[in-house]
């Protein structure tokens, strides 16, 4: 009930009651006899007025006299009975409108009563929820700081002990990945050194040198934490309960050991300037975003077979020691390589570029396989250098292909491959076998400068009909002059020929 009894009193509403009691203020005690003075009052003025008005009658008869004051009696007591009986059906009223709004009053004051009770209970349950997540924030923030005073600890099992902290905690609060991955991003971008061979005499280096292998196992305990919660599992529309979505990856300048992301799905990654010591397995992976791996160095076998890059892939100036493998990768967006450098083979065999895809000055230093590879956007090879074969069999090339002054050390295979937009080779330097046997070329093909040291291989290849007009084709070689229709083309087209002699 309100302090104010006042206003307690206004909210009952018009024709409430104002006093203690319902239906207005009580009768006082001497209401009914006065009443009924009043109305015997009036049936006894009544009986005087028609007595005497019945004795100034000149009846002669006694009888009728008699029967004429009998009747004034009558009346007399019938105005008493009946003024009577109006003042009781009154008080009846009253009592009848004083029990309806003393129901009234007891409904309403019910209804606030589980008015009030339904607030209170609903202001403490409120009290409640946020006194127990106020209570699970602070637990949050206290396992957070333990876990990560833990990661700077110098025992590296304290350190371990961490990790798994924040995983647990990752796990059972969403809310809190990103901020978890991020540490563990953050620990990894920390300086460190792999250990070489475990050293035999100074007692000094075999103790750093411990001490960097057990460092080296929290590192890769922290990748393996990140590894198992990026993996979906087999059917990406239904994740396991494990898999952390929208994940990004900040490892810039991070050294990586034997990293491993195979069948994983990130968000956001970014590698640039990292180095991957030791195996970098990337196969089967999707990077829903862009993904950087500018400046990086990969030490040893370099694995993307059948990965998915949804976004841009930004290789430029990344140094591949190893093999590498992107056998079946697809490209979505845009694939960036300029400045690369591949010390050993690096396969592309099957892969598929939607967008651009930049190798300008790439550096082949092994084979450069691709194969039977697609490219729908412009493919820039332009000052690229290829130490081994290069293969480009079967290949198709939906935009511009660009081989401007590129070096091809060793045999170049462009057997059977698609040129739908304009070949440029000019300037290009062929010191093994150039095959293009079989090639297709439906525009501009631009030999223009380019220096075949074995001659060039071009039989079976043809051009497109009519003959464009801006071609330069390489010394020996020009489109015959017939045309006509070649199986898996459409159009008609001229085949080109060895010029002979007398031509």
């Amino acid at each position: 009930m309100p302090d104010d009894p006042a206003a307690w009193k206004s909210s009952l509403g018009p024709g409430r009651p104002s006093g203690g009691r319902c239906g207005g203020s009580p009768l006082p005690r001497w209401t009914v006899p006065v009443v009924g003075l009043v109305v015997f009052a009036v049936a006894g003025l009544v009986l005087v007025v028609l007595w005497r008005w019945i004795d100034d009658l000149a009846l002669v008869e006694p009888e009728k006299k008699a029967t004429a004051h009998l009747d004034a009696v009558k009346t007399a007591s019938a105005i008493a009975v009946g003024g009577g009986g109006l003042f009781a059906l009154y008080l009846a009223a009253r009592r009848q409108r004083t029990q309806e709004l003393e129901l009234a009053q007891r409904d309403h004051a019910q209804d606030h009563a589980e008015q009030v009770a339904e607030t209170t209970r609903r202001h403490a349950e409120q009290v409640a929820a946020d006194t127990r997540d106020d209570a699970a924030a602070r637990r949050v923030t206290e396992l957070f700081t333990r876990a990560s005073e833990q990661l700077g600890s110098d025992k590296a099992p304290v350190r371990m002990a961490g990790l798994y902290a924040l995983e647990r905690l990752a796990q059972d609060n969403p809310h809190q990945r990103p901020t978890v991955v991020n540490v563990l991003c953050a620990y990894l971008r920390m300086p460190f050194a792999p250990p070489d061979a475990p050293p035999t005499a100074d007692e000094q280096a075999r103790a750093l040198h411990e001490g960097r292998v057990r460092e080296r196992e929290v590192r890769l305990t922290a990748q393996r934490v990140l590894r198992d919660h990026l993996r979906p599992g087999p059917d990406p529309d239904r994740p396991v309960d494990a898999f952390w979505p929208d994940t990004d990856l900040d490892l810039t300048g991070a050294t990586l050991v034997d990293f491993d992301l195979t069948g994983c799905r990130p968000r956001h990654t970014r590698f640039g300037g990292a180095t991957f010591a030791g195996d970098a397995r990337f196969g089967g992976t999707t990077f829903a975003a862009e993904a950087e791996f500018g400046g990086a160095v990969f030490a040893g076998l370099s694995g993307f077979s059948e990965t998915t890059f949804v976004g841009d892939a930004r290789f430029g100036g990344a140094t591949f020691a190893g093999p590498v493998g992107f056998g079946g990768a697809r490209f979505a967006g845009d694939a960036g390589f300029a400045g690369a450098t591949f010390t050993r083979t690096a396969a592309f065999v099957k892969a598929t570029f939607a967008g651009d895809a930049g190798f300008f000055r790439v550096r082949f230093a092994g084979a450069g396989m691709f194969g039977v590879a697609t490219f729908h956007g412009d493919a820039t090879f332009g000052g690229a250098t290829f130490g081994g074969d290069a293969g480009f069999g079967g290949a198709t090339f939906a935009g511009d292909a660009g081989f401007s002054c590129a070096t091809f050390s060793r045999a170049a295979v462009f057997i059977r491959a698609r040129f739908a937009g304009i070949a440029v080779f000019g300037g290009a330097t062929f010191a093994g076998d150039a095959r293009f046997r079989g090639a297709m070329f439906a525009r501009d093909a631009l030999f223009g400068g380019a220096d075949f040291a074995r001659g060039g291989e071009f039989g079976g290849a043809v051009t497109v009909h009519p003959r464009p007009s801006r071609s330069t084709w390489p010394t020996g070689w020009r489109p015959a002059d017939e045309h006509g229709p070649v199986d898996g083309c459409e159009g008609t087209w001229h085949r080109l020929v060895p010029i002979q002699p007398d031509q």
